[in-house]
């Protein structure tokens, strides 16, 4: 530890010991840690508050409460922390396979999630990210993404001690609970903000108030619209506080202000609170705004990522186990930023999600090919989330550089998309919604269940059994380069027994202004009755992902990041190899609404000269003949050595 670091962790250590914390049971433990973290932890602080007179009380003061949540950790989490620090990369295996759900939809309340045990077990799962489950604003809450306590839960889910004890269970059954930290903004119901309506300072600096319009013009100049269709700009008039408030996102979400270091320590131990209730991993939500700064657009600033740093360092300190995920719906050279060991270990992998989708439209998969190409790469240790479809919209992330290089115009393509996958489009196979439409630039997202994105719900309504054939394989292709690209595979629950659209959201004055309530599934013990029934689309479909699922476990191989991706020959092919101990996995998948054949020289080259068998239908891939792909066919070819 350098000279000035050490002299400060003194100072502080002689604090800590005058307040009696150096005398409390387990602070050997937490003081090993902090002797190795110290220094880091002291230089990110400084960087975001190092012109602070009061910087070192500060530091002292949220160290305290650090350890007072450490001393808070249950035991059983605690030994967790010893054996899965994220450096233990438990979570690259091939055996981990995610799922994504809101509580009250998929299972009515956290008592329910626990009767939905033996399903998921049955499905694969070790990872379960639920949905905000915070008390909120009703009727309209963002999807629970407007937070009124971080502590509490929706009442109508039950309480935080229940999701303790379900968070407990899940972990004896190898299933890790990821939840949502929301650390943007708060709800203008939350305790903070009803303290700052009553005119209490200190909580009027934990936001971004103006008492001058012209002040917030500094700022505006430069952000853009997230949501269009519901307001125009980032401020909302508070009549209360006759303030000005920074609302990036609605009206009723306050965004926080980090250059406020109490806000960051009042963070810091809402975070902890979730850990210490059970949660292994955190998916930090709209990473890209949580910083400030006039003249800038107010996205990935390099502070954001100072800032995050720090909450890692925190977490270091009193729950090692707990991972960070990043959600980062921005440019793909941003989004590689947020992730690292010492930020975010693991991160959503939008651009693939896009680009499946992308590839599915036009039948050619260059774009999705030159990405896997340049951008899949990520820094040793971490992982990608990939997923097929969320709770949120479909965004063209797809950067306009790398379409230029194919000599694709970047919004000419993304108003084909939009186009296409709302149905517009002569030929089109989908049944999408538009989501916040901007007039002004022409940007527009997409909404619709992945199932009724990739055709099987027009084809259910109007089309033939050729075109249900040819959805279904469709939406296992996209689901089966997601559980073998490399990270963690994420299944949106629904999608696995083909849940379609729900239209009726717009007939819920809660829901009908957001159009991302269409594919937020209801659980249908209809559809979940069929699922082994291959003879229905719900059995075809569940039975064809649980062997997704099951060929992932089974081979080391799929546990590898990286991939090679290879030159089919064919436009709508593509193809990419993971090797690992020996195993040669090729990657086979044909984006085109036809049947293609590869030759049988070019399939020489592609699977290196072996023969092979397809891990998902049995087949064997002999060298000796050509290779006949079906419409929208997935073949996952294992060679050994």
């Amino acid at each position: 530890m350098e000279g000035l670091w050490k002299a400060l962790f003194l100072q502080c250590l002689e604090r800590w010991a005058s307040r009696g914390l150096t005398k409390q049971a387990g602070w050997a433990e937490f003081h090993d840690r902090l002797e190795k973290e110290f220094q880091r932890f002291a230089e990110l602080l400084w960087r975001l508050y190092g012109t602070r007179p009061d910087f070192a009380y500060q530091v002292e003061t949220i160290i305290a409460n650090l350890f007072n949540a450490f001393t808070d950790r249950p035991a059983y989490l605690k030994e967790l922390d010893r054996q899965y620090p994220p450096e233990s990369g438990w979570f690259l295996s091939e055996k981990q396979v995610g799922a994504v759900a809101y509580v009250d939809r998929f299972a009515g309340t956290f008592h329910g999630l626990r009767d939905r045990l033996p399903y998921l077990k049955e499905l694969g799962v070790t990872y379960l990210h639920l949905m905000p489950f915070f008390r909120c604003p009703q009727p309209e809450n963002d999807g629970g993404y407007a937070v009124s306590s971080y502590r509490e839960t929706d009442p109508k889910l039950g309480t935080m001690d229940d999701l303790s004890q379900l968070a407990r269970e899940f972990s004896e059954h190898g299933i890790a609970l990821v939840a949502d930290f929301i650390f943007n903004h708060t709800s203008d119901e939350h305790e903070w903000a009803l303290k700052a309506k009553s005119g209490d300072k200190k909580y009027q600096d934990f936001y971004w108030l103006f008492s001058d319009y012209g002040e917030t013009q500094k700022y505006q100049a430069h952000l853009r619209d997230i949501f269009p269709e519901v307001r125009k700009g980032s401020f909302t008039f508070n009549e209360e506080l006759q303030k000005w408030v920074w609302t990036t996102f609605h009206s009723y979400q306050w965004d926080l202000n980090y250059r406020n270091p109490e806000v960051f320590d009042a963070m810091v131990q809402e975070m902890l609170f979730l850990a210490n209730a059970g949660i292994s991993i955190l998916r930090l939500d709209a990473v890209a705004f949580i910083w400030k700064k006039a003249g800038t657009n107010c996205e990935n600033l390099e502070e954001a990522h100072t800032l995050i740093q720090a909450f890692q360092c925190a977490s270091r300190l009193v729950a090692p186990s707990l991972l960070f995920k990043s959600e980062a719906i921005v440019h793909p050279d941003d989004i590689e930023k947020y992730i690292d060991l010492r930020e975010c270990q693991i991160s959503y992998n939008p651009l693939l999600m896009a680009e499946l989708w992308e590839a599915s439209a036009t039948k050619e998969v260059r774009l999705l090919a030159l990405s896997l190409r340049k951008r899949h790469h990520l820094p040793e240790g971490c992982a990608w989330i990939n997923y097929v479809r969320c709770h949120d919209d479909i965004g063209w992330t797809f950067a306009d550089e790398d379409a230029a290089e194919l000599g694709i115009k970047g919004k000419d393509h993304r108003d084909f998309l939009n186009a296409f996958y709302m149905g517009e489009f002569p030929g089109s196979f989908s049944r999408g919604v538009s989501f916040q439409y901007n007039p002004v630039t022409g940007d527009r997202r997409i909404c619709g269940t992945a199932a009724s994105l990739a055709g099987i719900e027009q084809a259910l309504d109007e089309g033939t059994g050729k075109d249900l054939d040819r959805a279904i394989r469709r939406l296992i292709l996209l689901y089966g380069i997601a559980f073998a690209a490399g990270g963690i595979p994420l299944i949106y629950l629904g999608d696995e027994v083909a849940a379609l659209n729900r239209y009726e959201y717009a007939e819920d004055p809660a829901q009908a202004k957001d159009s991302r309530w269409v594919h937020r599934p209801l659980w249908s013990e209809e559809a979940y009755k069929k699922r082994h029934d291959t003879s229905t689309v719900e059995g075809r479909v569940f039975t064809a992902m649980q062997r997704l699922v099951s060929q992932r476990k089974a081979y080391k191989v799929f546990g590898t990041q990286g991939l090679t991706v290879a030159d089919s020959g064919h436009p709508s092919v593509l193809v990419f190899h993971k090797q690992r101990s020996g195993q040669l996995l090729s990657v086979i998948g044909n984006f085109s609404e036809y049947p293609v054949t590869i030759p049988q020289d070019r399939l020489n080259h592609l699977l290196a000269g072996r023969n092979g068998e397809d891990l998902l239908s049995g087949r064997l891939i002999l060298l000796g003949e050509a290779l006949e792909l079906l419409p929208c066919d997935l073949l996952w070819v294992l060679n050994h050595e």
